[in-house]
């Protein structure tokens, strides 16, 4: 892999040493892959000094590219960071292994007993934006699941990205497990993009992490598999009976905890009987948190916000900017988010359980929550450890995508000299 002019060259080889140590992953102990995640997880933290100088690299050439606050925010590794990743290292680590789980099992008159069992996709290949910490969520999951894994980091987390990945080779080396488990393509060259997504003989499944450019490229061109983690369009519906202050609290966490993140608010539903009873409460706290407020022609008759563009509607802002309206009722909001969503994460406030269990009922976002802020939409705060990105289609897997949604199954059937008449 020396010559990395020849792209097609270093993809390929990329994808032959993957698929090797995807078969040698497949048996893998479930104590050889956590020894692999413990050590990789030491490995960070012994070399964070390494790794937050890399990324000072990477934030020096991304201010020169002109990247938005909100992608500079998901670039930017500090020790606290870093401690982050470590953690989801070794959670993930102390996950139960997926493999062989029997999910479930059955004996059948003709004297078979039939079992479905967990297996690894294979090779999964993640194309990401910004975050350098998806390195290490994605090489963990993949590990855990048994996949051999190709990541491609966005160009501006070059070096972060290889710093962190160097952690989980050595991690990987010191459990004497193939090196080539989880391999970060060498190159910023977008022509590696393009061979990744048409390695069916080498690829199972492509995951792409980032905007709604990156995704729709993956999508278009892709001939392997996709997992799409589509745009976080998340909505937050504040329902005629919710409680003014919990809603207040909601919103604002929702809205400016990390705006970069794809759990961000995004648009801001409110009831018209609850503006009504308790007034302008919402786009009030939001203005003086120092968010720009685009909302429909009610709303803009208040201090702090801006009237709001039709274009406003269904747009990912990951900034401090959100839209707002006024809806009259539950179907209201709820048809509103079936238009301008995209499927990841939609919540309603309110104390009406009937109008939370509706709202579940009729929305088929990949998540839906009640009383509870959106920046809840992450794989780390499901248990998971972490995620190798939010699914929001419906084939095979759909949320936070972790160790156990990246396994397929097969069945092992038994007899006891059985033949069919």
């Amino acid at each position: 892999m020396k010559d990395l002019d020849d792209i097609p060259q270093v993809m390929k080889q990329l994808g032959e040493d993957a698929c090797a140590a995807a078969a040698e992953l497949a048996f893998a102990s479930p104590q050889r892959k956590h020894a692999a995640l413990i050590g990789a997880a030491h490995e960070v933290w012994k070399t964070r000094d390494a790794i937050i100088a890399a990324n000072e690299e990477d934030m020096a050439y991304a201010v020169s590219k002109g990247l938005s606050p909100a992608m500079l925010d998901r670039l930017r590794l500090d020790e606290e960071r870093i401690r982050g990743i470590m953690d989801g290292l070794r959670t993930v680590a102390e996950q139960r292994d997926p493999v062989g789980d029997v999910i479930t099992e059955w004996d059948m008159a003709s004297g078979l007993n039939i079992r479905r069992v967990r297996t690894p996709l294979g090779v999964v290949g993640v194309i990401y934006e910004s975050r350098p910490n998806v390195t290490a969520d994605a090489g963990a999951l993949c590990l855990k699941s048994g996949n051999a894994v190709i990541l491609r980091g966005g160009s501006e987390s070059f070096h972060s990205s290889a710093a962190i990945h160097q952690c989980l080779v050595t991690g990987l080396k010191q459990a004497n497990l193939p090196e080539s488990a989880i391999q970060l393509v060498p190159t910023r060259d977008r022509a590696a993009v393009s061979e990744m997504l048409t390695m069916t003989d080498h690829i199972d499944v492509i995951v792409p992490r980032g905007g709604k450019g990156l995704v729709g490229l993956v999508q278009r061109e892709a001939r392997v598999p996709v997992f799409a983690h589509l745009e976080g369009i998340c909505h937050i519906y504040v329902g005629a009976t919710a409680d003014p202050a919990m809603a207040v609290e909601i919103v604002l966490n929702a809205k400016t905890r990390r705006t970069g993140i794809c759990g961000a608010m995004e648009c801001l539903l409110i009831d018209w009987r609850f503006y009504t009873q308790h007034g302008p409460i919402l786009t009030d706290a939001l203005a003086a948190a120092g968010v720009e407020v685009r909302g429909d022609r009610e709303l803009a008759r208040h201090d702090g916000v801006v009237p709001a563009d039709p274009d406003d509607y269904g747009r990912e802002f990951l900034d401090m900017i959100c839209a707002a309206k006024l809806v009259d009722g539950v179907d209201e909001a709820i048809d509103h988010i079936r238009t301008y969503g995209s499927n990841h994460t939609d919540a309603i406030i309110t104390e009406d359980q009937k109008a939370a269990d509706y709202f579940f009922e009729r929305l088929d976002s990949a998540i839906l929550m009640h009383n509870a802020s959106t920046q809840f939409a992450d794989g780390g705060e499901f248990g998971m450890g972490a995620e190798i990105g939010i699914a929001t289609g419906k084939m095979h897997a759909r949320g936070p995508v972790g160790a156990e949604q990246l396994t397929s199954f097969k069945y092992l059937v038994a007899g006891k000299g059985t033949v069919r008449s």
